[in-house]
């Protein structure tokens, strides 16, 4: 059963065509990679999903919604059933690691007690519960990647989208990162992990899609 889908997609920002044609799809718990140069558009792709925009032509359907029939106030809900990782973190810095992850819960009016205790589980889930107290200025790229795993998992969502999340890390640490979400995904959650990293590909088994010439290209051999 697919858990996301692009049927003919067209999308293009006012002086500049990104997609003409795209097709793609994910099951349900499986990992996808999506490749690309940069500048092909895998960022664009990703917003597409979480309808930050919406296609010109054609429709995605993703976790029961779909962007010909999508409301306004449908939005939250949709995005409550995706977790997103970006490549900068995107941490709170007025706020501390907690604050961090805590806020998401808040937004739906989740009880205190509940708020704490899952938290505290996906802050230890990514090993860093001992830093639950600092600001996001006192931790290494590594240690904000993983606040943003568990600050991207904390609503147990279906899909979680991978914006380049090694991008600005060592290959020690990407490979930690990349081992982490491995984990999650075993656990049932569907990943679509955007990377132009292709020794990470080369390491796990998977489905991957090239962006090219405005399409998504279903490779069927690991890049070299």
């Amino acid at each position: 059963m697919e858990m996301l889908s692009f049927n003919n997609v067209a999308f293009s920002y006012p002086v500049q065509p990104v997609f003409s044609d795209v097709n793609l799809s994910i099951e349900h718990g499986e990992l996808c990679f999506l490749i690309g140069k940069s500048g092909a558009g895998k960022s664009t792709l990703l917003q597409l999903i979480y309808m930050n925009i919406l296609p010109d032509v054609g429709e995605v359907s993703v976790a029961g919604f779909n962007s010909r029939s999508i409301k306004p106030r449908n939005l939250p809900y949709l995005r409550r059933k995706l977790g997103i990782i970006f490549q900068d973190f995107k941490l709170l810095r007025d706020r501390n690691i907690y604050e961090n992850i805590s806020f998401i819960l808040e937004s739906t009016n989740t009880p205190k007690r509940e708020i704490k205790r899952r938290v505290n589980d996906a802050l230890t889930d990514v090993g860093l519960f001992h830093r639950r107290f600092s600001m996001p200025d006192e931790l290494s790229g590594g240690e904000k990647q993983r606040i943003a795993i568990a600050r991207a998992t904390i609503n147990e969502p279906v899909l979680i989208l991978a914006d380049e999340p090694t991008g600005n890390l060592d290959p020690e640490t990407a490979y930690d990162i990349v081992d982490l979400l491995m984990k999650i995904n075993k656990r049932g959650t569907a990943i679509f992990f955007a990377t132009h990293n292709y020794e990470i590909i080369k390491r796990i088994p998977a489905k991957i899609y090239k962006l090219e010439d405005g399409k998504a290209l279903k490779a069927v051999a690991k890049p070299k």
